[in-house]
């Protein structure tokens, strides 16, 4: 069978090999233009392309997809019998997902219907989830509310969504060449989702990344987990932008600290007052600096009790 890949991320790595691997032929990768994120370096290509010129697959980075006569002709000319797609990041339009015979199936990375949208893993980890995991499904106009295929789940626990992002992205593969011979000859199982059940996940934005001590330390800490790829949490001390990697939840009793002030630290972190309880900074960042462990920040730079953050 012919398969079209479509992918941009990280994430989409790990199935586009298992794609590779199997008896099918990957036909062609499609993915999002280069792009150049440091100032005056070449374009970088993405990591699905990186993966699919290795391999010698032809690849297709349109601009743009939607009334896009040249890149439907494009990609229908690879005859495709079915499309996966995994975190392509642009919304399909009806020509590419009837395109294929079989059809065009998604590896989302949420449990569905949770978490529908662009950002499945950094909302799970961010609303403090216990469970997270991965959907196969097929794909329709709708934001992701196509007809289920198959699930696999996992626990949070401590993960950012960074750990969290590439595990899933993994079990996405395995559940995806677990499935593909029963969905390349139809057979595959098709569960409707329950609208009433389903969550967005909102793209991130920058504005987010700003922490307010006035919510509790354990939702702080799901903030700063979730928000780690991007665009990293932060805050501001004595007028600069101070960001914060890593943290825990400390003492969770009711103090008595206006949220944000640091009550005290040691090598071993910085306690923050918030809202509800107190939040443990473990690895922090500052302007022009790595990142650092508090420990090693104490030892070059001025630290009092009673400075607020914020």
């Amino acid at each position: 069978m012919k398969i079209a890949y479509m992918g941009t991320a990280d994430f989409a790595v790990p199935a586009l090999e298992k794609l590779i691997d199997s008896q099918h032929e990957v036909v062609c990768a499609v993915s999002q233009p280069d792009s150049n994120k440091d100032r005056g370096k070449k374009l970088k290509a993405t990591p699905v392309k990186e993966v699919a010129t290795r391999h010698d697959i032809p690849v297709l980075q349109p601009d743009k997809i939607k009334n896009n006569e040249e890149f439907l002709r494009e990609l229908s000319s690879f005859s495709p019998d079915l499309i996966v797609v995994a975190a392509y990041g642009k919304i399909l339009p009806k020509e590419v997902l009837e395109m294929a015979p079989m059809g065009c199936v998604n590896i989302h990375g949420s449990i569905l219907p949770r978490w529908r949208g662009a950002a499945p893993v950094q909302r799970s980890v961010m609303a403090g989830d216990e469970i997270s995991g991965v959907t196969l499904m097929y794909m329709e106009e709708g934001l992701d509310t196509g007809d289920m295929i198959a699930k696999s789940y996992t626990s949070v626990d401590r993960k950012n969504c960074s750990e969290l992002f590439m595990e899933i992205a993994h079990m996405g593969a395995e559940l995806l060449i677990e499935n593909l011979e029963d969905i390349l000859s139809g057979k595959s199982e098709r569960v409707k989702q329950n609208d009433d059940e389903a969550t967005y996940a909102h793209m991130l934005s920058k504005q987010e990344g700003l922490l307010d001590f006035s919510k509790s330390a354990e939702e702080l800490d799901n903030e700063i987990r979730g928000l780690f790829m991007w665009p990293g949490a932060y805050t501001y001390k004595d007028g600069e932008l101070f960001k914060i990697w890593e943290a825990e939840v400390g003492d969770e009793s009711v103090n008595k600290e206006r949220p944000g002030t640091i009550v005290s630290f040691d090598n071993n972190g910085i306690e923050v007052a918030t809202g509800k309880g107190i939040l443990v900074l473990k690895t922090i960042q500052v302007p022009n600096k790595r990142r650092m462990s508090v420990a090693d920040f104490i030892k070059g730079n001025k630290l009092e009790k009673g400075t607020v953050l914020g």
